[in-house]
């Protein structure tokens, strides 16, 4: 049986960037991707943010990993000349309702180490961006974009360099978990051959729960339920109307239909919010109704014929309608008890912006790595 080392199962933003750790430490690295291109789905279905970390609650992985990944994020591209840019980033309340959410957000970017956010009044909105209507808001100047293609080619660069190899359209069948080493079976296009690998991460992103489900030797009740919430996108045509990304005060299931720029200057609005049990990127173009209103409360100015279809994605969601915001899951030998298997589930926004944080997290996780004996063979 051959041996492979350490496995990693996913090929999206997260998915390189802990390959690119774990490479970078001497291990064996090998990267299945069962899709034929590298981050074909949630990693290229967003708004490619990059996050401050003001929104989630403290000591929440979210908050922690985001503050502590957007900066490895932004020393990584400035080092590498991965295009970038802080746009800054608008919250705004359009009603008094709203108002109590901006101080909740305040209070969770000052618990989170965030210290930047400044609290705007009407005047100041107009100011920043003279398009947008607001009775208060908050300003994010840490808040930015990136051109998470350009940011993925270079970690599976990096990681190749270290020695990882990664194999596309190929999927992981299942897996038998052992003390000392795992037996997994994967399919290629020659067909399904069992490996013998001593480290398996699954970072499958929206397969991660099924998969996980498959492995042979996790302990009852180990694997959360999953749930899909698909987010819609309409591209803006013209000219921009703003400088910055601008926010509505965020909903239960995301952080609204907002305003996002991308590195050419053009505007998108997205994603709304609809609960799925399938995965289907169709943008339905009877949402551009629900997508003017929902955007019309804080640019009044917008034109509902310039929004076109433009993309859509699906965000793996540990709750489900009517409950609230779930964290990230990372579950490590601590908590399912196997050791050299790590697991992430519910890996949705802020992935993409904490994604150097989550590989630290990941390879502490593992260490000390792979026994001497394991090293010689493979």
């Amino acid at each position: 049986m051959e041996a492979i080392g350490t496995l990693v199962i996913g090929a999206g933003v997260v998915g390189l960037a802990i390959a690119r750790a774990l490479a970078r430490s001497g291990r064996p690295v090998v990267i299945v991707e069962s899709a034929k291109t590298i981050g074909s789905a949630t990693s290229s279905r967003n708004s490619e943010v990059i996050h401050a970390g003001i929104y989630y609650p403290q000591a929440s992985l979210k908050a922690h990993l985001c503050v502590a990944g957007a900066k490895q994020l932004y020393t990584y591209c400035d080092d590498r000349g991965i295009a970038h840019r802080r746009t800054g980033k608008l919250i705004v309340a359009t009603e008094e309702s709203d108002v109590p959410a901006l101080d909740t957000i305040a209070d969770r970017a000052m618990a989170a180490g965030v210290d930047t956010l400044r609290r705007l009044t009407a005047s100041d909105i107009s100011h920043l961006e003279p398009e947008v209507r607001g009775i208060a808001g908050l300003y994010s100047p840490a808040t930015g974009i990136v051109d998470s293609h350009r940011l993925m080619v270079s970690l599976l660069g990096e990681a190749e360099a270290a020695g990882a190899v990664l194999s596309l359209a190929t999927r992981v069948v299942s897996a038998r978990l052992g003390d000392e080493h795992h037996e997994i079976s994967i399919q290629s296009a020659e067909g399904v051959s069992v490996y013998r690998a001593e480290e398996i991460i699954n970072c499958a992103g929206l397969e991660a729960t099924a998969l996980a489900q498959r492995f042979i030797g996790l302990p009852p009740g180990a694997v959360p339920h999953p749930y899909f919430c698909k987010g819609s996108y309409f591209a803006y045509t013209g000219a921009a109307p703003f400088q910055r990304l601008v926010y509505p005060v965020p909903s239960a299931a995301g952080l609204g239909i907002h305003a996002t720029l991308d590195l050419g200057g053009q505007v998108r609005f997205g994603p709304d919010t609809e609960w799925v049990a399938t995965v289907d990127y169709t943008v339905d173009p009877e949402r551009r109704a629900d997508f003017a209103r929902a955007i019309a409360r804080y640019y009044p100015a917008i034109d509902p014929h310039k929004l076109q279809p433009g993309y859509a994605g699906i965000r793996p969601k540990l709750h489900g309608p009517g409950t609230g915001p779930a964290d990230f899951r990372i579950d490590g030998p601590k908590d399912h008890g196997i050791a050299g298997l790590v697991c992430l589930y519910g890996i949705e926004s802020p992935g993409l912006t904490a994604a150097f944080a989550i590989a630290e997290r990941v390879a502490r996780m593992l260490a000390p790595g792979l026994t001497p004996a394991f090293k010689r063979q493979v």
